[in-house]
């Protein structure tokens, strides 16, 4: 099962709260902005409860998700990461000043389904973490770890589950705290992870047995009959 380094996601939980809430309230130049607040009580209640849940059914995901960085990851992949590890920093700060100067402002109703279909990405991405016991931050073949092929679950309609919610996220966010130009700002994140999608296809195809025949069942990577 693994064990988790309660210290270190300790750690690393206050840190990403802190970043996440200088991004948001920071550019706004005001606490009083309660979409913002809403977002960081989905997110980190989210992110509480899916990590409670691993603690209990799954801790060496844990431990495998709170390392940036492995010396089996793919050379590729230490610069895309460290780009898609940076750039949603950028878009919170782009969309709270947005949402200050209402550069591309969005009327309430969107902010309302915005909420709904983060919750949505939020069901997404716990069922990917409940089927995928390797779903590492880090592009590597987890041998150490006996890495194999996962098909079930949201596995069966689409390759890339995580990828998915992702692309809700992206979507939802913008809509929640009001930005329209986030939505843009977004999908040119979404593209970047779908870049990273293909590359890291071609490294499982080539090093994980039964990924080949796992790609000719399940034809779509992020969107059922699209792509």
């Amino acid at each position: 099962m693994g064990k988790v380094n309660v210290k270190q996601f300790v750690g690393q939980f206050i840190g990403l709260v802190l970043l996440f809430g200088l991004a948001l309230f920071l550019p706004a130049a005001t606490l009083a902005w309660p979409a913002g607040w809403i977002f960081l009580i989905l997110f980190f209640g989210f992110f509480l409860g899916v990590n409670l849940w691993l603690f209990k059914n799954n801790p060496g995901l844990i431990q495998e998700r709170m390392q940036f960085g492995a010396s089996d990851q793919k050379g590729w992949d230490r610069v895309l990461f460290s780009v898609l590890l940076l750039l949603p920093f950028a878009w919170l700060i782009f969309m709270s000043f947005d949402a200050r100067l209402h550069w591309s402002p969005l009327p309430f109703w969107s902010q309302i389904l915005g909420g709904l279909l983060l919750l949505f990405s939020f069901y997404l991405f716990f069922l990917t973490f409940r089927e995928n016991s390797y779903l590492s931050t880090v592009v590597r073949i987890q041998k150490d770890r006996g890495h194999k092929v996962i098909s079930s679950g949201p596995y069966h309609y689409v390759r890339h589950p995580m990828y998915t919610g992702m692309l809700v996220f992206f979507i939802s966010t913008p809509l929640l705290l009001g930005s329209a130009y986030g939505i843009l700002f977004g999908l040119l994140i979404v593209l970047l992870v779908a870049r990273r999608a293909v590359l890291e296809e071609r490294s499982l195809r080539q090093e994980l047995d039964g990924y080949d025949a796992y790609m000719s069942q399940v034809k779509y990577r992020f969107i059922p009959h699209l792509w």
